[in-house]
Formats: C-alpha cells, sequence, structure tokens
C-alpha cells in the first residue's frame, strides 16, 4: 500500500469527504466510502466520515489501497466445506491457509476460487476479485464464513455487518488465564505504526469491542469463547495480545513459539464457531455452527492430558 499526504485543493472546497477522495485519485466513490470506513484515510490527523464535508487546504492522510487483484481463477480448495445455500446467501466452513479472494502478494488459494471450481455462481456489485464478500476471516483461522450470492442479499448483509446485528461467535485458545475470567476488551485499532503489516490498539483508531469468557482452563492456556461487536482487522488477535494473552501459536502478535511447538500447533488457535443473522431474503433468523478442526481438536487432547 501507498500513504500520501495531500491537501484538498479548492476546487473541491465544502465537498464530502467520498466525493473528494474520488475526485482527487480516479476512485470509484464506493470504494473511497470503504476507505474512509477502513480508517484509511485521517483529516487533519483525525478519522472522519464518509459524509463529512472538507475545507479546502486541509490535509489528508490517505493509504490507497494496492492495484486490484487479479480476478479469481477457479481452483479446487480440499476442506471447504459448503454449510448452506441458496439463490440469495451461502455459507462456508474455511479450512486454514486459505484466504476470503485474491489479493496482491498472496499466492495461496482462496474461497472464491474454490466455490468457483465447484461450480457456485456469485453475481454481485463491487470488484471481481471479491465478488460476495461481505466479511472476511484471516487466512489461518478457520470457521464459518457467509457469502452473498445476489445483489439484495449483498446489500442487507453489508448492512446488518455495519450496524452489528450479525452474531459472531469464536473460540480461541489464548496463552495464560485472563483475570478476570470473563471481560470486554473496548480499544480502538489501526495500523501498527511500523508499518509491518500488523494492527494494534492506537489512540485515534477505529472503535473496536471485544467480549470474552473463559470456557476452561488448562496448565499454560485458556479457551474462550469470543463474542464481536465490531469486525476489524486482526481484532481478535490484536485485543487478546494488548491484555497479554495472544492466542496460543500466532507469532504475529507474540505466540510463544515453543508452547505452540509442543502442542504441534503451526497456525494461531483460532475457531468461528457460531454464525448467526437475518436471512436478507426472508428476514428469518439462521444460525450455523463449526466444529473445531483436526489440528485445533488436537491440540486441547494434548492440553487435557496435562502438557
Amino acid at each position: 500500500m501507498t500513504s500520501r499526504r495531500v491537501p484538498v485543493p479548492d476546487g473541491l472546497d465544502g465537498e464530502r469527504l467520498d466525493s473528494a477522495l474520488s475526485r482527487m485519485f480516479g476512485l470509484p466513490r464506493a470504494r473511497a466510502a470503504e476507505m474512509i470506513a477502513e480508517g484509511a484515510v485521517l483529516v487533519g490527523g483525525r478519522q472522519a466520515a464518509k459524509s463529512e464535508r472538507v475545507p479546502a487546504g486541509e490535509w489528508l492522510d490517505v493509504t490507497l489501497p494496492p492495484p486490484p487483484a487479479a480476478q479469481p481463477v477457479p481452483e479446487p480448495v480440499p476442506g471447504l466445506t459448503v454449510v448452506y445455500e441458496d439463490e440469495d446467501i451461502l455459507v462456508v466452513d474455511k479450512p486454514p491457509g486459505v484466504a476470503a479472494h485474491p489479493t496482491p502478494g498472496w499466492t495461496g488459494p482462496t474461497v472464491l476460487q474454490g466455490l468457483l471450481a465447484a461450480g457456485h455462481t456469485i453475481s454481485t456489485s463491487g470488484a471481481a476479485e471479491r465478488q460476495g464478500i461481505v466479511h472476511r476471516l484471516d487466512a489461518n483461522t478457520t470457521g464459518l464464513m457467509v457469502l452473498a450470492k445476489s445483489e439484495r442479499a449483498y446489500t442487507a448483509l453489508k448492512r446488518a455487518f455495519r450496524e452489528r446485528e450479525v452474531d459472531k461467535i469464536y473460540h480461541a485458545l489464548v496463552q495464560g488465564h485472563p483475570d478476570p475470567l470473563r471481560g470486554t476488551v473496548d480499544a480502538p485499532i489501526a495500523r501498527h505504526p511500523s508499518g509491518d503489516g500488523r494492527f494494534a490498539v492506537v489512540a485515534g483508531g477505529r472503535p473496536a469491542v471485544t467480549h470474552y469468557e473463559t470456557l476452561e482452563a488448562f496448565r499454560a492456556a485458556s479457551l474462550v469463547e469470543i463474542r464481536l461487536e465490531t469486525g476489524r482487522t486482526h481484532q481478535i488477535r490484536v485485543h487478546m495480545a494488548a491484555v497479554r494473552h495472544p492466542c496460543v501459536g500466532d507469532r504475529l502478535y507474540g505466540g510463544d513459539p515453543v508452547l505452540a511447538a509442543r502442542l504441534g500447533l503451526t497456525r494461531q488457535w483460532l475457531h468461528a464457531v457460531r454464525l448467526g443473522f437475518a436471512h436478507p431474503a426472508t428476514g428469518s433468523r439462521v444460525e450455523f455452527t463449526s466444529d473445531y478442526p483436526p489440528d485445533l481438536a488436537h491440540t486441547l487432547e494434548v492440553l487435557a492430558e496435562g502438557a
């Protein structure tokens, strides 16, 4: 990504921020709005809303998106399971090592490639490489994802995620024993100042709220259930690391490699176990669950034996 600091030109005095960005950088207005929502745009050093009007001469700090990724090419993805499908939505159980969609620099498999290879069709607005994507899981986080197959589903689900109407329940194995056993981490998240791809708790970042509850305590780690109010990039991993209980196996955010090796774990122990939302066509509440994949289940077995 490229970061630029530019003033608002005189010709755009009083323009809405999303419109100003669109005209200044030649971006689709919808993409400009997404960048603002993702925290990639600062106005005078602070977060702003897309509808805010900006005066001429105001400084904008803009993190520009990378060039568009190539359109997904069908490619079978072993372990990618379709849990539910109808004409509007498709729910998958994602295996580890699979990204949600193609991005610059990612050479591994993606959910969209796997679905195309299996004959599933998705038709929504937005960039071709992100068709139907309304939320994401990190490549090495497993579990449930919903994709929109129709335009009405895409619009409804994007709104539901934005308005925090989707129940997103994760299980995580974290180092140590959280104290208290149940709590909330309410801390803003933004890109790490180092610019190395990590995210961090940063004053002035985007609001982020994570609720956790300890389900089981082992000698060196605890299994916790996590409910997200917001959906920031790496949110669970950042918040648990911030309270000194990083996910086991998460070397990017301070996980102990010795403990992970002892447990035979090669990725962060984090699984999207339940997903519930109002069906975009019927309005009826639907909920889906996912069992732990073999590597995560094995880790718990080893811990239960006293490791």
